[in-house]
C-alpha cells in the first residue's frame, strides 16, 4: 500500500470540495439574473466557486467575475479568480501555468490585506507541490497558511492544513511526525462534525500505520473510515477505502477471506462507477489474492485487465506483472510468461535499483562463507571481476551509443528548427509585401476605376462589382498582414481580429509590450486558426481568446463550449499541423485539451527571448 497511493487522494479534498452545496444550479441562475450589486455578486461567486467542483462552472465564474473584479478594483476577489485559474491548471497537471496564476493571487492577496484569502493561496501553492510530489515545498506552504489560520481562529481551514501536513510527513516516511498531524486533524474534525473529514483522517492515519507494518491499528482505523463514509454514500471514496482494507487482509493480517469480500465489493464499485484507476487498484489486489489462493486462471485474467488499463504506473506494474508471470509459469505459458517476466525485471530495475543491488550483495556474501575452499573462492572472485568488466564495457559503449545518437538528434532538430524559422521569416516578409502591394497599387487602381464608371450611363452593375472586389482585396490584405499587428502589436491585433464575430471574447493580461515581430505573427496566426476552426467545426456558442504576456513568457489560451473530439482518435489536420510547426520553429508548448461534448482548449507558450 504506497503512500502516494493515499497523497493524491487527499490532497483531492482540499483544492476539490464537490458536493457541499446542493443549489449551485440555482445560484448561478441567480447570479445571471437578479440584478445585483457588485459586492452580492463577488458574494455569489465566492460561495459557488468554493461549492462546485464542476470545471465549466468555474470557468464561467472566471470569465464575468473577473473582468467585474477588476473594473470595481476589487483586490481580494481578483486574487481569489485568479487562485481558481490556478487550481484549474493544477487538475489538468499544467503546474507552471498554475504557478504564474497562484503568484499573482498573493500579490494581490497581500495587497488587499486579506489574510483569509492569502492562507487559501498559501495552501493551492500546497496542493500542486503535493500532486508533483514536492512535499518539501508543500510543507513550506502548507505552514506558513496554517500559521495564518491559527491567527484568526479558522478551524476548518486548520484542520485540513493539518491533514495536508501530516499526510506530506507520511510521503516523506516520517511517520512520527505523519501521526502527529493527522491525530490532531483527526480532533478537530470530530469537534467541528465534519463526517467527511473525520473519514478521510482516519483514511490516512491507517495508511501510516500500515507503513508502519502495525495491522490491527491500520484495520480499526479504516473499518472506521468506511462506516462513515457509508453514511454520506460517497462511492468513489468507498470504493478506495474497500480496496485499502483488502490490502491490509492480503498483505497485512492475511485474512484472504475477508481479504476477497472487501476487494470485490471496491472492485464492483469502481465497475461501476467506469474509474480507470479505481478500477487498476482493485484488479491488481484482486489478482494477488487469486495467485496466493492458487487461482491462477482468474489471477491471470484479472491482471491482464489491470495491466491494460494502466500499464505505465510502476506501483501498479511491478504487482502486476510479478503475478502475470508467476500464473503463467503454473498454467505453462511459457511465452506469456517470459514476456511479463521481462516486463517485470525492467520495472524493478528502475523502481528499486539500489534494493535491488543490496539483495544480491547480501546473497553473493552468504554463498562465499559457505565456500570451504580457498582456492575456489579464489577463483569465483576473479570470475566476478570478470563478469562486471564485461558489464562495465557493454555499459560504457551502450553509453556511448545513447550520447552519439542524441547528438545527432540535436542536430538534426537544430537543422528543422533553422529551417522552419526561415521559411517563416520568408513566408512573413512575403505576406507583408503582397498585402502592401495589394493595398497600395490594386486596392488604388480599382478605386480610381470606380470613380470613373460612376459618371457612366448603365454601369450600375459594374460599379456593384468593383465595391466587392475592393471589400474582398482589404480582407485579403488584413488576413495576409494585418496592419493592427504590425502598428499596435499582437494585443490590439487579437483584438481587432475577435471583435469581427460575436461570440468571441478576447482577454488580456500582464504587461503589454511590444516582442519581436516573428513571435507576434506567429501568435496571431495560431489564434486566427484555432478560432477559425472552432467557427467551422465545433459548432460552439461561445469561444474565449486569452492572451497572458510577462516578462520572459507569453501565453495564448483559445477555449469553446463546441462539440470537442477524441484525442486519442482524432490526430487534427494541417491546421493544426501549422500551428504545432510554427510553435516548435521557437522552441514553444502546444496543449490541447478536449473531449467530445465538452469542448476544447488549446493553451500555447513561448518563451520572450532578450
Amino acid at each position: 500500500m504506497k503512500q502516494t497511493f493515499f497523497i493524491s487522494l487527499l490532497l483531492l479534498v482540499t483544492i476539490r470540495v464537490a458536493g457541499q452545496i446542493q443549489n449551485i444550479d440555482s445560484l448561478v441562475n441567480v447570479l445571471h439574473t437578479k440584478n445585483l450589486s457588485a459586492g452580492e455578486q463577488f458574494k455569489l461567486y465566492k460561495t459557488i466557486l468554493e461549492g462546485t467542483g464542476n470545471s465549466q462552472t468555474i470557468a464561467d465564474c472566471i470569465n464575468t467575475g473577473l473582468p467585474l473584479a477588476k473594473k470595481e478594483k476589487n483586490k481580494m476577489m481578483e486574487s481569489v479568480f485568479n487562485e481558481y485559474t490556478g487550481r484549474m491548471y493544477v487538475e489538468k497537471a499544467m503546474y507552471d501555468s498554475a504557478l504564474f496564476y497562484f503568484d499573482k493571487a498573493l500579490e494581490l492577496a497581500v495587497e488587499s490585506k486579506d489574510n483569509k484569502q492569502e492562507s487559501s493561496v498559501y495552501t493551492s501553492y500546497a496542493v500542486s507541490y503535493g500532486f508533483q510530489g514536492k512535499y518539501k515545498e508543500l510543507l513550506e506552504y502548507q505552514l506558513k497558511a496554517l500559521k495564518i489560520l491559527e491567527e484568526t481562529n479558522n478551524k476548518q481551514g486548520i484542520q485540513s492544513a493539518l491533514s495536508n501536513i501530516g499526510n506530506a510527513y507520511a510521503a516523506l516516511n516520517d511517520n512520527e511526525h505523519a501521526l502527529e498531524y493527522q491525530k490532531k486533524a483527526l480532533a478537530l474534525a470530530e469537534e467541528l462534525n465534519l463526517t467527511y473529514a473525520t473519514s478521510t483522517a482516519h483514511y490516512a492515519i491507517a495508511s501510516t500505520y500500515f507503513n508502519m507494518k502495525n495491522f490491527e491499528e491500520a484495520e480499526n482505523h479504516m473499518l472506521k473510515a468506511l462506516e462513515l463514509i457509508k453514511l454520506l454514500g460517497n462511492k468513489v471514496m468507498e470504493s478506495y477505502i474497500l480496496i485499502a482494507l483488502q490490502e491490509i487482509y492480503s498483505a497485512g493480517t492475511v485474512n484472504l477471506e475477508k481479504a476477497e469480500k472487501f476487494g470485490k465489493e471496491g472492485m464492483e464499485i469502481a465497475e461501476q462507477l467506469n474509474n480507470p484507476e479505481l478500477l487498476a487498484n482493485a484488479y491488481k489486489g484482486m489478482s494477488s489474492i487469486y495467485r496466493i489462493q492458487e487461482r491462477y486462471k482468474d489471477c491471470d485474467m484479472i491482471a491482464t485487465k489491470a495491466w491494460d488499463l494502466d500499464s505505465i504506473n510502476m506501483d501498479l506494474g511491478i504487482v502486476i506483472t510479478a503475478n502475470l508471470a508467476y500464473a503463467n509459469i503454473q498454467l505453462n505459458n511459457k511465452q506469456k510468461a517470459l514476456m511479463f517476466f521481462n516486463k517485470y525485471d525492467s520495472i524493478a530495475k528502475k523502481y528499486n535499483e539500489k534494493s535491488l543491488h543490496e539483495s544480491l550483495t547480501s546473497q553473493e556474501i552468504k554463498y562465499e562463507t559457505q565456500k570451504k575452499e580457498i582456492r575456489i573462492a579464489s577463483l569465483e572472485e576473479e570470475r566476478r571481476m570478470y563478469v562486471w568488466l564485461g558489464i562495465a564495457g557493454g555499459l560504457l559503449a551502450i553509453s556511448l551509443g545513447i550520447v552519439l545518437w542524441l547528438t545527432m538528434r540535436n542536430q538534426r532538430k537544430e537543422k528543422q528548427l533553422i529551417a522552419s524559422k526561415a521559411v517563416q521569416d520568408g513566408e512573413m516578409g512575403e505576406r507583408a509585401r503582397i498585402a502592401e502591394d495589394l493595398h497600395d497599387r490594386l486596392g488604388g487602381s480599382l478605386s480610381a476605376v470606380k470613380i470613373e464608371l460612376n459618371n457612366a450611363e448603365n454601369l450600375q452593375n459594374v460599379s456593384i462589382k468593383l465595391d466587392e472586389c475592393i471589400k474582398e482585396i482589404r480582407e485579403i490584405t488584413h488576413n495576409l498582414m494585418p496592419r493592427s499587428l504590425r502598428l499596435f502589436g499582437m494585443k490590439g491585433a487579437l483584438e481587432d481580429f475577435s471583435a469581427q464575430f460575436p461570440n468571441v471574447h478576447f482577454h488580456f493580461f500582464g504587461k503589454e509590450k511590444r516582442i519581436r515581430e516573428r513571435l507576434e505573427f506567429i501568435i496571431y496566426c495560431c489564434a486566427n486558426e484555432l478560432v477559425t476552426n472552432s467557427i467551422r467545426y465545433s459548432g460552439a456558442k461561445d469561444i474565449n481568446v486569452q492572451l497572458i504576456q510577462s516578462e520572459n513568457h507569453v501565453s495564448l489560451t483559445v477555449q469553446d463550449d463546441g462539440c470537442g473530439f477524441d484525442e486519442k482518435t482524432v490526430t487534427g489536420g494541417i491546421g493544426l499541423k501549422n500551428i504545432r510547426d510554427r510553435v516548435a520553429s521557437c522552441n514553444g508548448k502546444v496543449d490541447i485539451i478536449s473531449s467530445p461534448g465538452k469542448g476544447t482548449e488549446t493553451l500555447i507558450e513561448l518563451r520572450i527571448e532578450n
